[in-house]
């Protein structure tokens, strides 16, 4: 598939999602009484039209937070890991850095590697409280461990509101079946082809990453992937 049919399918794809799953209301939040409008996975805490979130440091805090638990696991497990966070008082960066890392493994061990995880949400306590919101760039993020491509982008898009696309492994599995890219194709090809094609806009971003999202709930989550995906037919019979 050549550059400007890549562009045109993606392009469509966003509309077709939208139309039909609806907007999706990510990054969710504990705190939000709003539920996911298609009821998979996860249920609360979303808020789909509500381009408001987040509202405060500790919401943005949550979303960083977030982006961290969920790496290898899903987002059922990583609400539970926050519920323990908001439960004991360590949702919020100066909590969170009081925390020794025996109680922050144990609150977050739902959401899994919690060894591993516990030092890299110290690694993200440390460099917040060294950079001013403003000083966060894509690069600077990329030099804290723990934090690689999919969550620089996670942070930067849904708690920063930055324009950038968010590539996850549903969204290649995705791209694979509608011949938008190869399995050879590495996370930062895909990302800045769906950025060439969709302009830079934090509304239309996240947007699309969430209803890809739940796309592939419904087509990808097992082998042979996509193997009912109605959107494969249809971008074959686009001209």
């Amino acid at each position: 598939m050549n550059r400007t049919r890549q562009q045109r399918v993606l392009a469509f794809v966003y509309r077709w999602l939208m139309e039909r799953y609806g907007p999706q209301g990510w990054w969710p939040l504990v705190a939000c009484d709003g539920v996911n409008p298609t009821k998979t996975g996860a249920i609360k805490g979303y808020h789909p039209g509500d381009y408001t979130y987040p509202r405060t440091d500790d919401q943005r805090f949550e979303i960083c937070v977030g982006a961290i638990l969920t790496q290898n696991t899903a987002w059922t497990n990583v609400e539970k890991a926050l519920g323990n966070l908001q439960r004991a008082g360590r949702l919020s960066l100066s909590a969170l850095a009081a925390t020794p890392v025996e109680m922050l493994r144990e609150l977050i061990r739902p959401a899994g590697y919690y060894n591993q995880k516990a030092a890299y949400l110290q690694n993200l306590v440390a460099f917040l409280m060294a950079h001013e919101p403003g000083d966060i760039t894509r690069e600077a993020l990329l030099t804290c461990k723990g934090i690689g491509n999919e969550t620089a982008d996670s942070i930067l898009l849904y708690a920063f509101a930055r324009p950038e696309f968010v590539i996850d492994a549903y969204t290649k599995r995705i791209f694979l079946a509608l011949g938008l890219c190869d399995a050879r194709s590495s996370y930062m090809r895909m990302k800045q082809l769906v950025e060439s094609a969709i302009p830079p806009d934090v509304v239309v971003y996240q947007e699309y990453h969430a209803l890809l999202v739940e796309h592939a709930k419904h087509h990808y989550r097992k082998k042979p992937f996509g193997i009912h995906d109605p959107l494969i037919n249809i971008v074959k019979a686009m001209k």
